[in-house]
């Protein structure tokens, strides 16, 4: 499985994807969950995703390779035509394979985040659906997650609005990472990491963290201790 987390913010964007992808338990293997397209100075865009492997490359290849004079990625004006490029694409791949699949006893499973920046407008980010239809990020709901939510969610919820800091916010998706791999085995390092300063328009703050990144192993460490803590702080219930 995955887990991959996006958030928006008054200062810029944030994306964070595991890289474990699971066919079994002795079929553990690291794929790559986060893609960038870029062209520095005009715009900046990441795809993260979730699902069946092989449908997830099949929409890769069709964003990298567009038809010669149709929209793409590359030249729409701004990220709402450029999430409906990535929502064709998504169509094209389960018009070709999805009835092939479903002989198989294979569901037509993906789901993306897909978020950046295009000169000239606001950053933002999506979530595109399997059947490649998707909704924007709000003011209300300034996160997408998609794969294994469920156990970093909690963390998110009370932390993230449009206002909190592009750092702080990197720490809070740290942390909801960390809380996910704690508790599904699907999920785990190295990950991939994109902080994404708002109109800087090029993918400089990447980085890849794996099990030797002190930051992570400190905030591993210190947010499981700190938990503990604060619990044992609680008075029990009276009964």
């Amino acid at each position: 499985m995955t887990y991959c987390v996006a958030i928006s913010l008054d200062e810029g964007l944030v994306f964070l994807a595991d890289s474990r992808t699971n066919a079994g338990v002795d079929a553990v293997s690291n794929y790559r969950k986060m893609t960038i397209f870029q062209k520095p100075g005009e715009r900046m865009m990441a795809l993260m995703s979730a699902g069946n492997l092989a449908i997830t490359q099949a929409v890769k290849h069709y964003l990298n390779h567009p038809e010669p004079d149709s929209p793409s990625i590359w030249n729409v004006d701004n990220l709402f035509d450029a999430a409906q490029v990535v929502g064709d694409a998504v169509r094209k791949v389960r018009d070709r394979d999805a009835e092939e699949l479903k002989k198989s006893g294979i569901e037509f499973n993906i789901s993306l985040i897909f978020g950046g920046q295009i000169q000239g407008q606001a950053p933002t980010i999506y979530q595109i659906y399997s059947a490649g239809n998707f909704i924007e990020v709000t003011a209300e709901t300034p996160y997408f997650q998609i794969g294994e939510a469920k156990y970093g969610k909690p963390i998110l919820d009370r932390v993230i609005t449009r206002s909190t800091p592009l750092k702080e916010a990197a720490k809070c998706a740290l942390i909801s990472m960390d809380s996910t791999i704690k508790s599904n085995i699907s999920v785990g390092l190295p990950l991939d990491m994109l902080i994404y300063p708002k109109d800087e328009l090029a993918a400089s703050h990447l980085m890849v963290i794996d099990e030797k990144n002190e930051y992570f192993k400190m905030i591993h460490e210190i947010w499981g201790k700190r938990l503990r803590q604060i619990f044992a702080e609680i008075d029990d219930p009276v009964w």
